[in-house]
């Protein structure tokens, strides 16, 4: 972080006398507010659960200021403000244990924030219970996880920061896994599953790592996934895999590495638009998306939206590269009139 409000955040500290609040007090007393941070972080004493944050940016001078939170996630784009200008954001967290992925490390108790960007101020802020959120839960592999470690990024863990107040998103991807694993494994499906709310949207991405499943077994994890979801009262909304990286010879992705067939010739998108329309599910078409956007980027052009500078790997993104698809699937939300335009941030 290069540099923090410290003389206003200091000023407002000692003017009002501020003390921290115990989680406790949370609970219908005031909200948490700025006794909480200190240069560059703040964190709240607070238990699981979605909670709204309002915050106010700026300072004596110019500034220009982003927030993430808990395991890397992008909560605030880059905000300005003009010197002596106040700007006021607001957005929803969800605050869970694991942190991050399901199987990773439970990560610290409570809500945390990291304050960033290019000349970071910030003002006041304020956290308190949301009252009437919906909520987005992701199901998906890396290519959409919160990534515990730069370089890396999936576009669950940017997808947030286009998402305004009242819409929350509670990312369960996690690494490594196809739709074999996540349906096995109890601390995926077998936890994501109750925690879904009549009228919450289920994102499912789930391709990558189904190198060896068969197509009559794929078919058939991505129904029970779906019947799932609508089982809870939730809308699953099924999403093709992000393009790997994998260029022919003439600049086209038009090979099976690039476009998700595994080894037995199963074509992931394929099946996944199949089951889409024979069971009247919304699709985002990511796969088709992804692949005119690296196609127009060009070999040289594409490498930095995924890890091939850093890494040499083609499938895993930057966080460039998550923050440009994560902004592919926030228009699709809105174009399938799956969000309201209100609740996401443009531009």
């Amino acid at each position: 972080m290069r540099r923090f409000n410290l003389a206003l955040l200091a000023a407002l500290t000692l003017s009002v006398g501020l003390v921290a609040v115990p989680a406790q007090a949370h609970e219908g007393h005031r909200p948490l507010g700025i006794e909480n941070c200190t240069a560059g972080a703040c964190h709240f004493d607070v238990p699981p659960g979605t909670y709204d944050v309002k915050v106010l940016l700026g300072g004596e001078a110019a500034s220009g200021t982003s927030i993430s939170g808990e395991t890397r996630r992008s909560l605030l784009p880059e905000t300005p403000a003009a010197a002596g200008e106040r700007v006021a954001r607001s957005f929803s967290v969800n605050v869970r244990t694991p942190q991050g992925e399901p199987t990773g490390p439970d990560g610290t108790p409570g809500l945390d924030l990291a304050i960033g960007g290019s000349a970071p101020a910030l003002a006041d802020i304020s956290v308190t219970p949301a009252r009437h959120a919906r909520q987005i839960l992701l199901v998906g592999d890396s290519t959409v996880c919160d990534q515990p470690a730069d370089p890396y990024s999936g576009w669950g863990q940017q997808l947030p920061q286009y998402l305004r107040k009242g819409l929350s998103l509670a990312n369960y991807a996690d690494s490594g896994e196809s739709t074999v694993t996540y349906l096995q494994n109890p601390q995926l499906w077998a936890t994501v599953q109750p925690l879904i709310r009549p009228g919450d949207l289920v994102l499912i991405q789930l391709a990558h790592n189904d190198k060896t499943t068969d197509e009559a077994t794929y078919r058939a994890n991505l129904e029970t996934l779906v019947a799932g979801v609508r089982e809870k009262g939730g809308e699953p909304v099924l999403v093709t895999p992000i393009v790997r990286r994998w260029f022919n010879a003439d600049g086209t992705l038009n090979n099976n590495t690039a476009l998700l067939v595994n080894s037995l010739g199963v074509d992931h998108p394929a099946v996944i638009r199949s089951v889409a329309a024979a069971e009247k599910v919304p699709l985002i078409d990511l796969t088709a998306e992804t692949k005119a956007l690296v196609e127009s980027l060009g070999v040289e052009g594409s490498k930095a939206v995924y890890l091939y500078n850093e890494k040499k790997d083609n499938t895993h993104t930057s966080v460039h590269g998550a923050t440009v698809y994560a902004g592919l699937v926030r228009d699709a939300l809105v174009a399938e009139h799956l969000v309201p335009e209100g609740l996401v941030r443009v531009g």
